[in-house]
Order: C-alpha cells, then structure tokens, then sequence
C-alpha cells in the first residue's frame, strides 16, 4: 500500500477535516450534499483546481494524472484523498497529538512567510483558516488564531484561548518553530 512522503503529511494534517470528509463521502454518496458548503468555500477561495479534482474524485476517478498541474498544497491534498481511499490508515487524524505535532513545523513556516509578505503563503493560509473556523473544537479556535499570528502575536495565553490540552500543545509547538524561525533569520 503507498504511503505518503513527510511533506504531504504536514500540508495533509492541516487539511485533514477536508481530506477526511472526502473519502467519507467516497464511500458513502449520501453525504455528498454535506460536503457541498466547503467545496463551494474553496472555490470561491481561489483553489478552483483543487474543487475541480475533488470533483472528480467524488465521480469515481482514482487517476494519478489528477496530481498533473496542481501546485504542491493542492497536490498534496489530493495524493492524500487518493491515498486515503486505498488505505485508511494514511489518513490524517485531527486528534492525533504525533500528527497535531507533526503539523506545526509546515504551518509555522507559512505563518512566518505570510508574515514577511509572502502571498502565496497569505492566500493559502486564508483558505485554511476559513476550513478550519468551520470545523469544530480547537482546530475552530486556531483558524481564528492564524491572522493574530500572521501579525505577529505570540502570546500563548490568548492564541489558546477556550482551547483543550492538546489544542494548547499544538500552539505552543507552532510558537517554537515561530521562534526558531524568527532567529534563524536573525543569525543570517
């Protein structure tokens, strides 16, 4: 069975809500309708390729020419639906405190590029935070946190705020990596 590589892991975890829910919904046509609201949000985000694969994915195609074209976030999204759908286990696990971890790396690097006025970084992580404040839990309470950080908050306390144990983990590690990024930069 394919397993995905440690990059696609990272950019997966932040997605996971989306990934799982269109393998679920793969499964089981009936849920299909319930996955509408956020293919029509992604669209309107701008990642019309990316709603466009999902797309077919939901029509039945497993065709690895979907990855042809896309840019590395998308294409990792969807390597993992595809992946997912043979192999369950590949799936990213919001509750998962290794992969919650495991994500923070990947998404501190985009805060921190946004931060320095990279677009591409803003644009992606608007998409995200709007998947995210949809969802429930702290994977909610940290799409809110994102733009406070793309501005340079670092305070603890108030990123984590109304978050649980492990959502409070997962913005600690993300302010660590912030940190090593901000003084690598520094000692350049």
């Amino acid at each position: 069975m394919a397993k995905l590589p440690e990059k696609t892991k990272q950019i997966a975890q932040v997605h996971a809500q989306l990934i799982n829910s269109v393998v679920m919904a793969c499964h089981n046509k009936a849920i299909v309708p319930q996955l509408e609201p956020a293919l029509q949000s992604a669209n309107q985000n701008g990642w019309l390729e990316l709603v466009k694969r999902i797309r077919k994915i939901l029509t039945g195609s497993r065709n690895s020419k979907l990855l042809i074209g896309l840019d590395e976030e998308d294409a990792a999204i969807i390597l993992a639906i595809l992946v997912g759908l043979q192999d369950a286990t590949q799936l990213p696990k919001a509750a998962d405190k290794k992969e919650a971890k495991f994500a923070a790396p990947g998404m501190a690097k985009m805060i921190y590029a946004a931060g320095n006025g990279d677009v591409s970084a803003l644009s992606a992580l608007g998409g995200m935070a709007e998947q995210m404040v949809a969802t429930t839990g702290d994977m909610r309470y940290l799409g809110a946190m994102i733009q406070p950080m793309i501005k340079g908050e670092r305070d603890l306390k108030f990123l984590s705020k109304n978050m649980a144990e492990e959502g409070v983990k997962l913005v600690e590690a993300l302010l660590k990596e912030l940190e090593e990024l901000a003084e690598l930069e520094q000692s350049e």
